[in-house]
């Protein structure tokens, strides 16, 4: 697939948002990329996960796993695509961490996923996360880097679209400037 066919898929499901909006990582952006509309559709999912795959070199993975509540229908999907299992960390008391019983063998070697990466801050986590179990992070893969490449991960990074959308810090954004209303559309903050 080429970046446009990408864009696409996300245009026609309505996933790629104009305006104000309040970024998971706290930032502010003028375009917002609602991936849970793309990944309601397995047949899309299904699709996006085999391309996504097909990018990573040495399909030799024992553990996918992802960032609740984004990283958790893509590292599904996407271990389903590299014939493995599929994890998701989730935060307990702020902090990001296995439950549910799953478990990281010593030196599995795990792909980190994530639907959509701006700062990185969820991945950086679920890498930790990896680590702390005795697991080997061997890489890490979203549908979407809104850094265009610029966040580095130290392990090899692999998106099917990359964007370069641009955010602001809240405090001097230019949108809460113009008076526009903000909007978060995705789980874990509320707009003030």
């Amino acid at each position: 697939m080429k970046k446009e066919d990408v864009i696409k898929v996300f245009k026609d499901n309505q996933a790629m948002l104009e305006g104000h909006f309040l970024l998971t990582s706290g930032r502010h952006s003028d375009r917002y990329l609602q991936c849970a509309l793309v990944l309601q559709d397995p047949a899309v999912v299904e699709v996006l996960a085999k391309e996504l795959a097909a990018k990573i070199p040495n399909n030799e993975m024992d553990i996918v796993i992802g960032p609740a509540l984004g990283g958790v229908t893509l590292a599904y999907e996407m271990a389903r695509q590299l014939g493995t299992k599929a994890l998701f960390a989730e935060r307990e008391n702020g902090v990001m961490t296995l439950r549910r019983g799953f478990k990281i063998p010593a030196e599995a070697k795990v792909l980190v996923v994530e639907d959509v990466v701006t700062t990185g801050g969820s991945v950086l986590e679920v890498i930790e996360v990896v680590k702390k179990a005795g697991g080997q992070v061997k890489g890490v893969a979203s549908l979407v880097d809104r850094s265009n490449g610029k966040v580095e991960f130290g392990y090899p990074y692999y998106s099917l679209l990359p964007l370069e959308v641009i955010s602001y810090e809240a405090k001097g954004c230019p949108l809460c400037a113009q008076g526009l209303p903000l909007v978060k559309p995705g789980s874990r903050m509320t707009a003030k």
